[in-house]
């Protein structure tokens, strides 16, 4: 049973290796000097395939001894000399790096400050629409309180002028109602006169 399941465990073992080892590729980056040579293989003898400047980016293949088998960034593949390379991050690129964050920040800042001009702009008009919108309830308020006296004027108004009509009425009707008295005063003064003087006459007789 062991014998039939180890060639099973090699296939799953090999299969494991190929497709989890890439996963823990390194990366190095030359270091140390301006740039250096990419070789066919381990030796110095060896044709160089491409120089390397300081700071690029290698993936590390195999380690051998004072080489490294590496990969560029742009697919070549070969062999550098390992004290050249690094797994520490040049300063070069942190300095490249930070001065990038540095100009995204500043970016941010400049945006920053110019949406926060933006918003005191937009909250000065908010005060002025809001101080408006006060003084235009005051005077609505106030509009309402003088439309309510107005009315009241007019109801006091028409009531004096329903007075006054009344009254000239009375005074336009008053002569005529002494003209129709007149005479039926003159006429009992007249007969109460003559009773009077009938009454004095028969007391002397």
């Amino acid at each position: 049973m062991i014998k039939k399941a180890y060639p099973c465990l090699l296939v799953l073992l090999f299969l494991l290796v190929l497709f989890v080892g890439p996963s823990f590729s390194e990366d190095i980056y030359v270091a140390g000097v301006t740039e250096i040579s990419l070789r066919t293989g381990p030796n110095v003898e060896n044709k160089i395939i491409a120089m390397l400047k300081t700071g690029e980016k290698l993936e590390v293949i195999e380690y051998q001894k004072n080489w490294s088998q590496v990969k560029t960034a742009s697919g070549k593949s070969g062999w550098v000399l390992s004290r050249f390379v690094t797994p520490k991050k040049p300063e070069v690129l942190l300095f490249d790096e930070l001065k990038e964050k540095n100009q995204n920040l500043l970016t941010k800042i400049a945006q920053m400050e110019e949406e926060n001009k933006t918003l005191t702009v937009k909250i000065a008009t908010l005060v002025q629409l809001e101080e408006k919108y006060n003084r235009l309830q005051k005077d609505s308020a106030d509009f309402l309180k003088l439309e309510e006296k107005y009315n009241e004027m007019i109801q006091r108004n028409e009531s004096q002028k329903t007075l006054i009509e009344q009254l000239e009425t009375n005074m336009e009707s008053e002569p005529k109602l002494w003209f129709l008295i007149g005479p039926g005063v003159f006429i009992v003064g007249l007969f109460f006169g003559l009773s009077s003087r009938k009454k004095r006459r028969s007391s002397l007789l």
